[in-house]
């Protein structure tokens, strides 16, 4: 059940376009609770069960939001190199590891306002950056908890579901 296979063919970009539309309504869904989004959550589990492929289902995702709110070049630059990490780092966790994918997607919910910093210091210069990131540190915080508790409690049984499910629909 834990192997990373490949999608292929006209399966393969209905699922891709249904995990990349159930991220943007998630995070829709959840969005008056701040920073609690299951975004992160979605992409570790992706990329634990379809591998690198989870580029697949992120950059529709990125699309998809900047449509809806958007193509600020503040922040959806960011989301284009961001999210795409993240997805890449997951590919590299073990999966069946829960206490590991929880503080690693803690970690990355309390360094998101650092890595989003990036087009601040390429318009603003350096201080402009620190001064974002830094008053940014509550919600990162934030992020960092809540990313935490989801993946504690949520990754293991979605990855159980979703490799099913992949079984399934992919034989």
């Amino acid at each position: 059940m834990g192997e990373r296979r490949p999608l292929n063919g006209a399966k393969k970009v209905v699922l891709c376009g249904l995990m990349a539309s159930t991220l943007t309504v998630l995070k829709m869904v959840l969005s008056p609770l701040p920073n609690i989004e299951p975004v992160s959550l979605l992409i570790l589990v992706y990329a634990l069960v379809f591998g690198r492929q989870v580029l697949s289902i992120i950059l529709p995702f990125v699309v998809v939001e900047g449509l809806l709110y958007g193509f600020n070049p503040m922040w959806w630059l960011g989301y284009l190199y961001v999210w795409p990490l993240w997805g890449l780092i997951c590919t590299k966790l073990p999966p069946g590891r829960p206490l590991l994918l929880a503080m690693a997607s803690g970690t990355f919910g309390l360094a998101f306002g650092a890595l989003m910093s990036v087009p601040y210091w390429v318009t603003g210069g350096p201080w402009a950056a620190l001064s974002w990131w830094i008053s940014g540190i509550p919600a990162d915080l934030l992020h960092c908890g809540g990313n935490f508790v989801l993946a504690l409690v949520l990754a293991d049984p979605l990855y159980q579901v979703l490799c099913k499910l992949r079984d399934k629909v992919f034989r």
